[in-house]
């Protein structure tokens, strides 16, 4: 079952500063608001004609969000530990902010 929030997707478009930081591409701040970047790999539920859980998304500039989708400057391998910094950097924004809480 694909987990799908568009109030989580959301969060991404608050996000002024890019989180995946791409070298090279990334265009640093965002006036109107970063997009999520969902991850490309299959072991966060991507797959054929399949996004990644909502979940799995890194807030991007738009010029990061299109290198890791469809850029080839960087290795698929260099894409995901971009990737995976971005989503680490995009998860502990949200929890700083108070924008995402764990609910007891």
């Amino acid at each position: 079952m694909t987990f799908r929030s568009r109030p989580l997707l959301d969060l991404a478009h608050r996000v002024q500063e890019c989180q995946l930081r791409l070298p090279g591409v990334c265009q640093g701040h965002s006036e109107h608001g970063c997009e999520p970047a969902h991850s490309n790999q299959q072991r966060h539920g991507k797959g054929m004609g399949y996004k990644a859980d909502d979940f799995y998304h890194a807030a991007a500039c738009h010029a990061c969000h299109a290198e890791l989708d469809q850029g080839r400057r960087f290795t698929k391998s260099d894409k995901r530990e971009f990737w995976q910094a971005g989503w680490e950097r995009t998860m502990a924004l949200y929890f700083k902010n108070g924008w995402l809480r764990v609910v007891e």
